[in-house]
């Protein structure tokens, strides 16, 4: 059990303004307590709990006041001030409830005064016109009439005054009904009133005076629909619906508020109204249950299920069932729920589990598609009303339905919930129906064995998901199930092994354990001591190939249900295990698992280390210490610190040289979660310090993660370095700290952009050291000797403005050179990293908290001076009409000479002075630079830079454009985080905080220009991330000045944009630049709670401009608006407020979309692309026609109901110009945006034909769009047909459709209209087909009316057609039918006639008679493939079982092919090859996994004879796909059968075949044909050699080497699979055999090629390269009969595991091992590479960011090592001992020149280099170390190599 902390208690305090602090501060003494310095006092508290003691003091304050005070300014003020202060608080804040208590007490004579405040203030509150407080006005209402005397007294003071029921009626219907139940006589009557109201039908004469004068504008009719629908939650929730009270005028009023409440459901579409909707809904069925106990039989049957108004709801449900909103899918769930309630208790005393109603409901339910989120918990209300039995009863496989929706996660939690609800309704109605326990089975059956077998088969979503939300609960509901899954996955654990994409039993195992154990139902260690589940099983787990059966072999050692529970060795050990192979993990996700795991394992170590210590102290306790733990504490807690410094000694070793990100960033994290868990309170005894484990070799590890490419790293290592910083620190002597100092300092110029990420996260460190400012910044010091004695500024303090300071020269002096050469700037001192220092530095500072306030005033004013200067320097390149153009991208540096032609050329288009003053700084160019504005520039100009160190550098067109709009984005951020240093409380003293209101003023300036001016997508992007920090702080501000101001630029904004022409500044093009970005920020920076006035405004005038009413307005705003409006619905922040706009944005496109000029057309599409995303969201999946992103076109129309109108209305306009008889091409704009729309829609079962939004209407003109002359466009009338088709008329309308078609006599025949035709038979048909899996009466009968009235129109499919294309539609519906009928066919169906009309339409086909056209014939392409897959499924239904096993005429007859596969295979056109050859690939497939029964009956006899053909096509065939499946199918099939037959059919015996298909993987230009080519010759060597026919030796190396070549790390994905694949097949026979086949070199070279792959980039490389491991650990095991052994394995256990395996001829083999743990590389070679690498600009380093060369190192001479002692292995051969370890000596000496050579501090100036040698270093030192073992005990003879070998082994020990 977890023991739960006690909750505390959270008051929200409460914050007065300044206004009112200024009242109070006028009144308060210091010198003594009165009541305002009581309540100053109070407001300055920022606990709420302080705040609650100190208002409980007002009253015996007030109590000592003598009755002169109630005239005292003082007592008014305060009384004012506890009346605001009171109506702002919320109704729960137990503030309010204490403040009424307190003023309760108030004494007589102040009585007055405070009903006086309190009524001013409710007044107030009461004017409010904001829809968004009124929840807020009626509370405070309540609040006064519940137990607060005051209260009561100030509401009766409003009511006697005539105001409070004006102020109220249209706010709060809530008030109005309560007060007129107080006041309205007779009660009865009461009812009436309410319902004349609501329907306005009231009479003043019938209505009391007092009611007309103070409500007299509700009693007229047409009262606006909110104050209907708060005059209907008023009725509900304040009248008395229980006890039948009201009599039947309360009845009346009941159903007729429920006619009210729907009727406004299809107007009040604003998501907080329609939200208010939904639960006033959920309250009146509330109150329509209470009615109905009492209630008469009339109000019974008026809501029965069979009601209208229940209909109405159920519509209403069906509409919101899938809301966007949470809240309204929850309210809609709770009125479904009631609704059935409501049935029942109308149905009393009948059997409900019968009842219609509820049948029709479930069989509508059922019907719908598992997509639909409604529909779930739908089913799980009618579950509880009917049962899980009788639903079960009408389909068995609901629940394997219901597991198979839960890939999809949006469906998942959905899912499990239904699936709970039937799972434990069937229990409940199995324990109450049959005896104990023989009912386990049953439901075992069917809740828990259909979940097994998904846990093992399923996929990885799937799996996920079942497993977090279905397993728990199944769990929970029967703990006893456990043991059934042990049983039945242990038993099958061998046969379902898994793989790397299913989890096989062991997965599934774990899972169940890991769920079992984290909540409680057991124990690990009872399961390992029972042998349950071994120590052995678990390992597997741990390093199984499938990654999250890792994690969840991890979860099973880390999650526990007590927290506290003892970590046993075996966990320890295990969880030691895993950390070896799993740390490289390159899935974020999985990453983040394993570190959350750990957390809880190293919580548990921390919790339960505090149990243990206080046992161990309180010695009375000793026998249930030995009872609990069986092992005394004190030993448990070594054990755990020995455990915990293991695990950091293995995190600290990961972090070596070339170390990979996935492995650095699990090892970084780990570390951090251990430093925050074991940072014990004082009090508490550690079990365990990180600080102590760091030495200084560990911190300078952990300060060269900063040089890491990525910036995560970077991040960890930092926040790492904080949480250790006292120990860092003073490990860091002074020369060490200079040397950091410098490389810092340094890299913030460098012209590579990570490197000034670098030099910020070290200046960040080191600023913490005290030492800094006597070493680094002493220069600076010198001129500020009061700063180093100024013992009461902090350190960081002081060295954060000192390296500020020191950026600021820097950079402001390069500003200075860079207005003479931005060029030289580029090359030598691009300027943005010193500012990205400057930035980073103030960010880590706490500006709350600073002393040399004065001194960062004048550091701010300078930094905003210098971000304009150096934006005025660089802005002109990311403002120019083509920033990226401006340059030429490439690196070439010959080219970069013509930069200067360039940027005089483009002088006309850019009205930038700037250009012009671009200077060349070679000496002998200056004379013709200076002649550059007046002549033609010279063709062979070189841009060779030199810096201030004289060196000579090619500037690139690269570094200018990187340094120009890297530095924008630096000015942006810096600017952004200035701002924030405006205090929130601003006032007119400008002394308040470091930056002034007037800075402010002017950045939000600087922001507009840059956002509305820059071209360059980077820079108005990021500007735009520093524009957002300003207007989210000017949000919070509290002066209006600076409040107002994005109101105002938005307003300005708008007006320039509206006013927009030619001539603009603005940026028309690039999608509007910066301007939607800008808007975005205003817009984003709105409260999301206010009324959102700016977006409301914002839209309207977009919206005007985006689809204008006058043609001759101006293009350009229109333009802007549209890709404004774009940014606006893609923006996520402005969530549920945008959807109100989305109608009128789709209209907007669609209409823009018929504009003449270009760029419109172009925006409206992008904005139409971006309404698509976010009315359907966002696509997922590749599959068009998938309905996850798609809605039933009720709930569309009911949420967009303005678009149903203009859609028709188009539609119609549309299907208008397609009318003309004449062949004219006419094509309307707008067509396909329509179809597109009208295609996401789909047809649901719960629509209903008296819908007022029916889609009824829109079926003739989609038909009608079917005779469009575009083709894509007849396409899209197919599939928009669909979802406008009931399911119950798709027959008919297939019908109507085929009758429509013209016979052939039929003279001009419309082709297009034809074909718009066939291709609605063919979507409808295909959604009817899908849609119906069982046959029916009903459904045999429509198809079988289909297939006759098909037949009637049988011609077009034949020759008496000339148009191919419709030939080809019809054939296509053939095909279909083809297809569907052979799966009906089992079920009963005789369709022979069917297939003899198929026979006939072949026999008539240009396949059978020949093809009399050229490929160039329209159609004639498409034609031929919908004849051969109609020959191929008439083929495959021909030689099936049902035909073959059918005795009658007409089956034998059908059994005769009307065409051969060989005859197909023949055919002179290659898209009709392709596709036999894959009907034939398919086939063999199936054969293979023995899908189709052996024999040579069935589709076998297809397959007959086909080697001859196959083997001939082989060498003839000329088309690359063909031939590669050709090849494909020749390699699976049997070579028994095609070996004998390449003799006759090609003239090759089989060794002259396998040279052929050598060749081919050598010469193939395709790496499809290469691969395959591979596959085949390896498959060909193993026959070979498995039946000992002779090879020569010559082949077999070209083989060697083609799989060599193949794994290269530069090869396609493919081409490495394959080499894994023919890998895999060798490895029983010639990697792992005694008998070398290949020899010693070849057989280690293919070794080499395994263990290659398996350190690749890509997993799926990796996962693949496994497998050769598996056969060989599987080889192993048979062989040597071992229990246990690892089999499926992730890459880094299978490399280890590679390494471990012995082979043949070991003593040969250990010098090439020793020679792959040198390497091969020449490093004087690389060096030099390196040095030419320096230069480029973005430097990835190496390619594989998986592979670590050290880990690969590591573990070959941990098993060359092993090797060695077990077999005591000595070399004989000096010669060969004497060559390795000269090698190893050159090396060493070679490397450690080179080393020498690099800079200081070179892990950070030359990361790259420093790495590859410090790497090579450890590879010499360990191949010396192995070669010291091989040293034969007598006659070393070169005692000299002796010492050198002992000197360089003490150097590498050091």
């Amino acid at each position: 059990m977890v023991l739960k902390k006690k909750k505390e208690i959270q008051v929200d305090a409460f914050v007065l303004d300044h206004h009112q602090l200024e009242k109070l501060q006028r009144f308060s003494k210091a010198e003594e307590q009165n009541l305002a310095s009581l309540l100053l006092h109070g407001a300055q508290l920022r606990n709420g709990i302080q705040q609650i003691q100190c208002i409980k003091q007002i009253v015996p304050l007030v109590k000592q006041m003598d009755q002169n005070s109630a005239g005292d300014p003082m007592v008014k003020a305060c009384l004012d001030v506890l009346g605001e202060m009171y109506f702002s608080l919320g109704i729960r804040n137990p503030l309010k409830k204490v403040l009424a208590s307190s003023l309760n007490g108030l004494p007589g004579h102040l009585m007055m005064s405070a009903v006086q405040s309190f009524v001013c203030c409710l007044q107030e509150e009461l004017k409010t016109t904001d829809v968004y407080l009124y929840r807020k006005v009626l509370d405070n209402l309540a609040s006064c009439m519940e137990d607060f005397s005051l209260g009561r007294a100030c509401v009766k003071n409003l009511f006697e005054e005539a105001t409070l029921l004006q102020t109220v009626q249209t706010t709060s219907g809530l008030a109005v009904i309560l007060f007129t139940r107080a006041m309205y006589e007779p009660v009865e009557e009461l009812p009436s009133l309410i319902s004349d109201l609501l329907l306005g039908t009231t009479e003043h004469s019938g209505v009391p005076a007092w009611f007309v004068r103070n409500c007299g504008v509700l009693c007229t009719a047409g009262l606006p629909d909110s104050v209907l629908l708060f005059l209907c939650h008023g009725a509900l929730a304040m009248l008395e619906w229980k006890n039948g009270s009201m009599g039947e005028n309360g009845e009346k009023l009941l159903l007729d508020i429920a006619s009210v409440l729907l009727s406004l459901s299809s107007q009040l579409k604003e998501s907080s109204v329609a939200t208010s909707l939904s639960r006033i809904l959920a309250i009146w069925t509330n109150s329509a249950l209470a009615a109905l106990v009492s209630g008469s039989p009339d109000l019974k049957i008026k809501l029965n299920g069979n009601s209208d108004i229940i209909g109405k709801l159920l519509e209403y449900i069906y509409t919101h069932w899938d809301h966007p909103l949470d809240a309204i899918r929850h309210q809609t769930r709770l009125i479904f729920k009631n609704l059935l309630q409501i049935h029942q208790i109308t149905i009393a005393g009948s059997n409900g589990k019968s009842d219609p109603f509820f049948a029709r409901l479930i069989k509508h339910l059922l019907s719908l598609d598992w997509h639909v989120k409604g529909k779930y918990a739908s089913l799980g209300c009618l579950v509880e009303c009917v049962g899980t039995e009788n639903i079960l009863q009408l389909d068995r496989t609901i629940p394997v339905q219901i597991l198979d929706v839960m890939s999809d996660q949006s469906l998942a939690p959905y899912a499990s919930d239904l699936l709970e609800t039937m799972f434990t309704n069937h229990k409940a109605h199995f324990t109450l129906s049959f005896q104990e326990g023989s009912w386990i089975d049953q439901w075992h059956n069917i809740w828990v064995s259909p979940l097994l077998v998904i846990l093992c088969e399923g996929n990885h979503d799937q799996t996920t998901y079942i497993i977090d939300y279905y397993l728990p609960k199944l769990l929970k509901c029967n703990p006893d199930s456990l043991s059934y899954m042990i049983r039945i996955l242990q038993a099958s654990a061998d046969a379902n092994l898994g793989s790397c994409s299913t989890r096989g039993a062991l997965g599934a195992l774990m899972a169940c354990l890991r769920t079992a154990r984290a909540h409680g139902h057991l124990e690990l260690s009872n399961i390992m001591s029972s042998d349950l589940v071994s120590t052995e099983c678990i390992k597997r787990g741990l390093v199984h190939q499938h990654s999250q059966v890792c994690i969840d072999a991890l979860g099973l050692l880390c999650e526990t249900h007590r927290t506290t529970e003892i970590v046993s060795l075996e966990e320890m050990q295990l969880i030691q295990f895993f950390m070896m192979y799993n740390l490289n993990n390159q899935s974020p996700s999985i990453r983040q698992q394993i570190v959350s795991l750990l957390r809880k394992l190293f919580c548990r170590i921390q919790e339960s280390s505090q149990v243990l210590y206080k046992l161990e102290q309180n010695k009375t306790k000793q026998e249930l210490v030995e009872n609990s733990t069986r092992a005394p504490p004190l030993r448990i807690l070594q054990q755990y610190k020995d455990f915990m410094s293991s695990v950091c000694a293995r995190l600290f070793e990961v972090l070596f040289p070339g170390s990979s990100h996935p492995t650095r960033f699990s090892a970084l994290s780990i570390l951090e979660s251990i430093a925050e868990i074991f940072s014990v309170p004082k009090g508490q005894a550690p079990v365990f310090q990180l600080d102590q484990e760091i030495d200084s070799a560990r911190v300078q590890t952990l300060i060269q993660c900063f040089a890491s490419t990525f910036e995560e790293i970077k991040i960890l290592a930092f926040r790492l370095l904080m949480k250790l910083r006292d120990v860092a620190l003073d490990l860091q002597d002074s020369e060490n700290l200079d040397l950091l100092f410098q490389a810092a300092v340094d890299l913030s110029t460098s012209t590579k952009p990570y490197d000034c990420v670098t030099a910020s996260y070290l200046l960040n460190f080191l600023v913490y050291h005290k030492g800094l400012q006597y070493t680094c910044l002493g220069k600076w010091l010198e001129h500020n000797p009061q700063m180093a004695e100024n013992t009461s500024v902090s350190t960081v303090e002081k060295n954060t403005l000192a390296v500020i300071k020191l950026l600021l020269v820097n950079v402001e002096e390069e500003i200075l050179q860079a207005k003479k050469s931005l060029l030289q700037a580029a090359a030598s001192f691009p300027m943005y990293g010193r500012v990205h220092c400057i930035t980073g530095a103030l960010q880590q500072l706490p500006f709350n908290d600073l002393t040399l306030v004065s001194e960062w005033k004048e550091i701010v004013t300078r930094l905003i001076l210098m971000s304009y200067s150096l934006s005025a320097v660089v802005s002109p390149v990311v403002q120019s009409s083509s920033p990226e153009g401006l340059i030429p991208m490439d690196s070439d540096p010959e080219s970069a000479g013509r930069l200067q032609m360039i940027l005089h050329e483009i002088q006309p288009q850019d009205t930038n002075d700037y250009f012009m003053q671009a200077k060349i700084l070679k000496e002998h160019c200056k004379e013709e630079s200076e002649k550059l504005a007046g002549q033609r520039p010279m063709k062979n100009i070189c841009m060779e830079m030199r810096g201030k160190d004289r060196q000579a550098c090619d500037v690139t067109a690269q570094m200018v454009l990187v340094c120009c709009w890297r530095s924008m984005k630096e000015v942006s951020l810096l600017l952004g985080t200035l701002c924030k240093l405006l205090p929130s409380h601003t006032t007119s003293e400008p002394s308040d905080g470091l930056i002034t209101v007037e800075q402010v003023k002017n950045i939000g300036d600087y922001f507009k220009h840059h956002l509305l001016q820059s071209r360059h997508r980077g820079a108005f992007e990021l500007a735009y991330a520093g524009f957002v920090q300003l207007t989210e702080m000017l949000s919070r501000c509290n002066n209006e000045s600076l409040h107002k101001m994005p109101e105002r630029w938005l307003s300005s904004v708008l007006e320039e944009i509206k006013s927009c022409d030619p001539s603009s500044s603005l940026c028309a093009t690039r999608r509007s630049a910066g301007i939607p970005f800008y808007i975005q920020a205003l817009l984003a920076s709105e409260p999301k709670k206010s009324k959102t006035d700016l977006l409301k405004m914002t839209m309207k005038e977009l919206i005007s401009l985006a689809a204008p009413l006058n043609e001759s307005s101006s293009v350009i705003p229109q333009v802007h608006a549209l890709n404004i409006l774009r940014a606006l619905y893609r923006d996520t922040r402005l969530g549920e407020n945008i959807m109100p706009y989305v109608a009128d944005g789709i209209k907007a496109s669609i209409l823009g979309f018929m504009s003449p000029v270009w760029a419109v057309r172009n925006s409206s599409t992008l904005l139409f692309s971006a309404l698509i995303t976010r009315i359907f969201g966002v696509k997922r999946g590749k599959d068009e026609n998938s309905k996850k992103n798609r809605m039933t076109g009720r709930e569309f129309f009911s949420r967009f109901p303005s678009l149903y109108p203009f859609l028709l209305k188009q539609l119609e306009v549309v299907t208008n110009t397609l009318n003309s008889e004449a062949e004219e091409l006419k094509i309307h704009p707008s067509l396909f945006l329509l179809l597109l729309i009208l295609g996401r829609l789909y047809p649901s079962p719960m629509d209903g034909s008296h819908s007022v939004l029916s889609s009824a209407p829109f079926v003739p003109f989609i038909i009608r769009c079917g005779q469009s002359p575009v083709y894509r466009c007849r396409e899209m009338s197919g599939r928009a047909l669909v979802p406008f088709v009931m399911a119950n008329e798709a027959a008919h309308t297939v019908l109507a459709l085929l009758r429509g078609l013209p016979d052939s006599a039929t003279p001009a025949v419309r082709h297009n209209s034809v074909h718009g035709t066939l291709l609605q038979v063919f979507h409808l048909l295909q959604s009817y087909l899908e849609s119906n899996q069982f046959i029916s009466l009903d459904f045999q009968q429509g198809l079988g009316d289909i297939i006759t009235c098909m037949g009637t129109k049988l011609w077009l499919a034949k020759r008496l057609n000339p148009c191919l294309v419709t030939r080809a539609a019809y054939l296509d519906i053939l095909v279909m039918l083809s297809t569907h009928l052979e799966k009906f066919q089992k079920q009963g169906m005789q369709l022979l006639d069917f297939w003899e009309e198929m026979k006939r339409v072949i026999s008539d086909s240009e396949l059978v008679s020949g093809i009399p056209y050229s490929s160039a014939v329209p159609g004639l392409i498409q034609y031929l493939q919908s004849i051969t897959r109609l020959v191929i499924s008439v083929l495959s239904v021909a030689a099936g079982p049902d035909t073959q096993s059918c005795g009658s005429a007409a089956a034998k007859e059908m059994a005769k092919p009307s065409l051969s596969v060989a005859r197909l295979l023949h055919c002179e056109f290659h898209e009709v090859r392709l596709l036999a050859l894959e009907a034939v690939l398919l086939w063999l497939k199936q054969r293979n996994s023995k899908q189709i029964a052996e024999g040579r009956g069935g589709v076998l006899c297809l397959l007959t004879d086909l080697e001859d053909t196959l083997l001939t096509m082989a060498l003839k065939e000329t088309n690359p796909q063909c031939f590669c499946k050709v090849l494909e199918i020749l390699y699976n099939m049997d070579l028994r059968n095609v070996l004998p037959k390449t003799e006759s059919s090609i003239k090759m015996n089989p060794n002259e075949l396998l040279t052929w298909s050598l060749n081919l993987a050598d010469i193939s230009s395709s790496p499809e044909g290469q691969t395959i080519a591979l596959k085949f010759a390896s498959k060909l060597i193993i026959y070979h050699l498995q039946n000992h026919q002779q090879i020569s030796e010559e082949v077999l190396k070209k083989w060697v080497q083609l799989i060599v070549f193949f794994c290269g790390d530069e090869q396609e994905t493919e081409m490495l699979l394959a080499a894994a694949e023919v890998l895999k097949s060798i490895t029983s026979f010639l990697l792992i055999s005694e008998k070398l086949v290949l020899g010693l070199s070849d057989t280690l070279g293919l070794w080499k090629c395994v263990i290659l792959l398996l350190q690749n980039e890509d997993l799926v490389v990796r996962d693949a390269a496994a497998e050769v491991i598996q056969v060989a650990q599987l080889e192993k095991k048979s062989n040597e009969g071992t229990e246990f052994a690892f089999r499926i394995v992730n890459a880094p256990m299978a490399l280890d595991l590679a390494f471990g395996i012995r082979w043949g001829e070991v003593h040969a083999g250990v010098p090439i091992l020793l020679e792959w743990l040198l390497g091969d590389s020449d490093l004087q070679r690389d060096g030099e590479t390196s040095a030419l690498e320096e230069d480029s600009l973005f430097d990835k380093g190496e390619v594989n960011f998986w592979a670590e060369k050290l880990t690969h190192v590591r573990q070959l001479s941990k098993h060359l090592s092993h090797l060695l002692s077990v077999t005591h292995l000595t070399l004989p051969d000096h010669g060969e001992l004497n060559r390795l370890s000269r090698i190893a000596l050159d090396q060493a000496q070679c490397t450690e020149q080179l080393l020498g050579a690099l800079p200081l501090v070179p892990e950070f100036s030359r990361t790259p280099e420093f790495t590859r040698l410090t790497i090579q270093r450890e590879r010499i030192s360990v191949c010396l170390k192995i070669l010291n073992l091989l040293k034969p005990d007598d006659n070393w003879k070169n005692e000299n190599m002796e010492k050198e070998l002992q000197t360089l082994l003490d150097w590498q020990g050091d």
